[in-house]
């Protein structure tokens, strides 16, 4: 019995072994199912919404294809009753309809289609990018060859305004002038100033007219023959020509023949230095011994302009005194002023141009062609300077305590400060050393 038990139970238990595994595979056939089903519902889905659209898009079809014929149709009156009518936008498409022809849409204005412009194609080969060269303008190169051109001429005319200096050795000239004139420093730089800036070019548009005033014994006549010399040296003697007014005219009956064979002179020597292309050099000394006639033709020589070049490449040197009353009072007063020569010298021809000018100009109109240069008083050590040089050139010994006796013996202003200033400047100082 216990035995038909154990096979009974054992039996039993084999039953329900089967029923769950009978049970485990029907849910897995139920999942399998399932999944199955969601797929077919999805394609179900997927072709019922395409039925659904394609079904819209042959009533879209249907109801643009009516619209034409009512549009068709208007002059024969007929019109579709059944047509829907539709406020959507109508869409093109290339669906057949269920005739078989194709859907139409309205008639549309087609757009001019742009071309797409091409990008800079840069080469895919080379790690590097070469940018687009551009064409040359051939303006720009005739523009840079213009400016070559007018910096070679600028650069050629400087040369040549050198090489015209130069020619005249101004340089050589100041060493002269600093070696043999004393005191007259400032002076001296406004000299070769003015022909420094004259003689730089061989055109001009008028001449250079000079006129050098101080009070006696400053070194006028000495300067003259000193500019004498030098430019003899450079033209020739034909070019130079030193006029003495005590000595070549000194009676006022002979001032009109004078005036004429100075004219005559003048005359010939600018013509012959037109042809040499070189500048002569006119020296007047004591012109304040000059008469009225020789002034008269002077002038007309000085602002002649009967032809372009005619009378305008010449140097005019006028020496006098006039005006020196004006010059020893402006320095008697103003002397401890101004502590160095130059700053005194350029005092002096600021202040009193305009005077000079003005009494000058009383005198006759010439000096208002003029460039004034006004010539200072010589101090005790500038009249030392005279002794020394002057008894080197006879052979004295330059004994410094005969020459500071010598320079005693000269007459003096009144002392201004610690300056004194002589009466005759180095006048005396050749008669005193031929007394030696």
């Amino acid at each position: 019995m216990s035995d038909q038990y154990s096979s009974d139970r054992l039996s039993h238990t084999d039953g329900e072994m089967e029923e769950g595994e009978q049970q485990n595979h029907d849910n897995n056939n139920l999942q399998s199912l399932s999944a199955v089903s969601a797929s077919l519902r999805a394609v179900i889905r997927i072709r019922q919404k395409y039925q659904a659209l394609k079904k819209r898009r042959l009533e879209l079809a249907g109801a643009v294809l009516g619209s034409a014929v009512v549009g068709g149709g208007a002059g024969g009156g007929g019109f579709q009753t059944g047509a829907p009518t539709r406020t959507s936008p109508k869409i093109f498409t290339f669906d057949l309809t269920s005739t078989g022809a194709p859907s139409a849409s309205p008639a549309m204005p087609q757009r001019r289609k742009r071309k797409k412009r091409r990008g800079v194609m840069y080469p895919t080969g080379g790690s590097r990018r070469t940018p687009p060269v551009q064409a040359r303008s051939r303006a720009k190169m005739c523009l840079y060859l213009l400016c070559a051109i007018v910096c070679l001429q600028v650069y050629n005319a400087i040369e040549n305004l050198d090489d015209h200096v130069l020619r005249y050795d101004l340089d050589g000239l100041e060493r002269t002038l600093r070696r043999e004139v004393f005191g007259q420093q400032g002076a001296m730089e406004d000299l070769l100033g003015h022909l420094k800036e004259y003689l730089s070019t061989y055109v001009h548009n008028k001449p250079l007219v000079l006129s050098l005033h101080g009070p006696t014994g400053v070194g006028k006549s000495h300067l003259g023959r000193l500019l004498a010399g030098h430019f003899r040296s450079i033209v020739g003697d034909a070019l130079v020509r030193q006029y003495y007014v005590l000595h070549h005219c000194p009676l006022q009956d002979d001032a009109w023949h004078c005036a004429r064979a100075l004219s005559t002179i003048i005359s010939e020597m600018v013509t012959r230095a037109e042809e040499e292309e070189k500048i002569p050099l006119f020296v007047f000394d004591e012109v304040e011994h000059m008469h009225g006639e020789m002034l008269d033709a002077l002038r007309e020589l000085v602002v002649s302009r009967r032809s372009p070049n005619e009378y305008l490449n010449a140097v005019y040197l006028f020496l006098s005194n006039l005006g020196h009353e004006h010059i020893t009072k402006h320095l008697l007063r103003n002397a401890s002023s101004v502590a160095t020569a130059a700053g005194r010298h350029g005092v002096l021809v600021r202040e009193l141009t305009p005077i000079l000018r003005e009494t000058l100009s009383k005198i006759h109109p010439l000096w208002a062609e003029a460039e004034l240069v006004p010539l200072s008083l010589l101090e005790k050590s500038h009249v030392m300077e005279c002794f020394l040089d002057e008894m080197t050139r006879e052979g004295f010994y330059p004994d410094h305590a005969k020459i500071e006796r010598l320079a005693g013996e000269i007459e003096y202003y009144p002392s201004v400060g610690s300056r004194q200033y002589a009466q005759r400047g180095c006048k005396a100082v050749v008669a005193k050393v031929n007394l030696l």
